[in-house]
């Protein structure tokens, strides 16, 4: 009996359990409802960051800043040309305005130091020698004067290395000479003459290489000089320069016998 009772009441058992079933699926939400409902919300407008420093500022203010600056930075600059006239050596700028320059330095800003050490030279000099020769057949003649820094200068145009001694001999062996003598020519000690010795050592060799006594022919004494030439105004200045050349005549100098045969190295 409990087995035919317990058959009986089996199907009816499940049948009875099938409506909560069905009401369980019809109550689960559909699957694109879930998904949307899993979805975020749609994003919003993003958030304004507080503006700081200068563009916080109205723009009134901001406007005031911009010409602070401006004013700042324009006596900056004209301060630093005002130091640099003042220290910088004497030129067409600081003659015309050297009054304004002193005002603005003096005496809060006065420097006692200069930019250049010594000043920039704002000339032109050249050195220059003639000789007497004697000649093969045992007669004299005179040359005419050879611009030794002209050569120089030719030999240095276009050349992308030109030598310390194309460059410099010359022009430190005048330096070594004039500050070593006076006026009037005068060897002042021992480094004096030694001058001497080393300018006329370097024009002998010049006029050598040059071939100035001719064939056969041999240097029997030397004259050097200088031709010094202001370095003209520039066209926008008024200043006056005079350009005429200035001239400095050295005594004739005896070459030796070993100059004379070309024994300079």
């Amino acid at each position: 009996m409990n087995t035919h009772d317990g058959g009986a009441d089996a199907p009816e058992a499940r049948e009875a359990e099938r409506p909560g079933e069905v009401d369980a699926v019809a109550d689960a939400p559909d699957a694109s409802e879930a998904s949307e409902a899993s979805q975020p919300p749609p994003p919003g407008p993003a958030p304004v960051e507080p503006r700081t420093g200068v563009a916080a500022l109205s723009l009134r203010y901001r406007i005031g800043a911009a010409v602070a600056l401006a004013v700042v930075a324009a006596a900056v600059c004209v301060h630093l040309g005002m130091v640099f006239l003042h220290i910088a050596p004497s030129n067409t700028v600081t003659k015309a305005h050297g009054k304004a320059i002193d005002e603005w330095i003096y005496p809060e800003f006065e420097q006692n130091w200069k930019l250049f050490a010594p000043n920039p030279l704002q000339q032109n000099v050249a050195v220059q020698v003639r000789a007497q020769v004697r000649t093969a057949d045992g007669g004299s003649r005179e040359t005419g004067w050879y611009d030794l820094s002209a050569q120089d200068g030719r030999a240095i145009d276009g050349n992308l290395l030109p030598s310390h001694t194309q460059q410099n001999e010359l022009r430190r062996a005048w330096d070594f000479f004039t500050a070593t003598h006076d006026d009037d020519n005068r060897a002042a000690g021992v480094r004096g003459t030694l001058s001497e010795s080393y300018l006329r050592r370097i024009v002998v060799l010049r006029l050598e290489r040059g071939g100035a006594a001719g064939a056969g022919g041999a240097v029997e004494r030397v004259q050097v000089r200088s031709r010094t030439t202001n370095v003209a105004a520039p066209s926008w200045s008024r200043e006056k320069i005079s350009t005429d050349p200035a001239y400095r005549v050295l005594p004739w100098w005896r070459v030796s016998d070993d100059e004379a045969r070309g024994g300079v190295q």
